[in-house]
């Protein structure tokens, strides 16, 4: 299986295997920030959007937000859930947008999509490009230094009469730019069982490492990753929020 194509596969179900996560207090702690950091303009656009769940809680809060993504399948169905919102079939390493933005955001730790350093750079040329000057480019990242290998998020939710259970944990080897997103999932119907496995590529690197890309173009501020309170960043925690002021 390519990469990335059980997102394309699955694309019907995605939602199912994002139902524990909470989109509206990741879209408002954007909008915080965004506030506070950055100019307060309204103009957004999410990389990696995925169905649109986070667009459309930027929509309904006054926001002209967009979003792009690799999987045709993804923005069908985002614009369904979002049909006055703009999409556009984009890598998100080398996007363009027809006119400057006030804020862009990348959740669900996707700038990890890069998939490599070079990559990644050409992601922070692009939001920097596409954002006017005090804009705010706001995304999640994990640090590859504290990845715990043996750990795996789960949870199940039935639909449609099927029992649907998913699992993900980080990979990384201890060495190198690349570690990976295992998956793991399963659909239960009657005495019927299918299930698929799969790992995607992904870029590996420290806090200060992504620091050091993010410098020449950013004001940057290392946050806690905690969508309730903005709190700076511990120094110890694998996970943090990246509010990116452009300069």
């Amino acid at each position: 299986m390519p990469p990335n194509a059980i997102y394309s596969d699955l694309s019907s179900h995605y939602d199912l295997m994002c139902a524990d996560i909470d989109y509206s207090a990741q879209s408002r702690c954007a909008q915080r920030l965004q506030q506070l950091l950055g100019n307060g303009g309204n103009r957004h656009l999410d990389l990696a959007c995925g169905t649109g769940p986070h667009i459309r809680y930027f929509l309904d809060a006054g926001y002209q937000s967009g979003g792009l993504d690799i999987n045709q399948p993804m923005l069908d169905r985002a614009l369904i859930r979002c049909p006055e919102a703009h999409f556009s079939l984009q890598d998100m390493c080398g996007f363009t947008v027809s006119q400057p933005l006030d804020l862009i955001t990348c959740f669900l730790y996707s700038i990890h999509y890069s998939a490599s350093l070079e990559r990644l750079h050409d992601c922070i040329v692009s939001a920097h490009s596409a954002l006017v000057t005090g804009g705010l480019f706001c995304f999640n990242a994990v640090d590859k230094y504290q990845i715990d290998n043996g750990s795996w998020v789960s949870h199940s939710v039935k639909h449609a009469g099927s029992l649907f259970s998913f699992s993900s944990g980080w990979h990384y080897c201890g060495e190198g730019e690349q570690q990976s997103l295992r998956l793991h999932i399963e659909k239960t119907t009657a005495d019927e069982q299918q299930i698929w496995r799969d790992e995607h590529p992904m870029v590996a690197v420290g806090f200060d490492q992504l620091v050091k890309l993010l410098k020449p173009y950013f004001d940057v501020q290392v946050l806690e990753h905690d969508y309730e309170r903005l709190l700076p960043w511990d120094g110890m925690s694998g996970n943090a929020l990246f509010a990116c002021v452009k300069i």
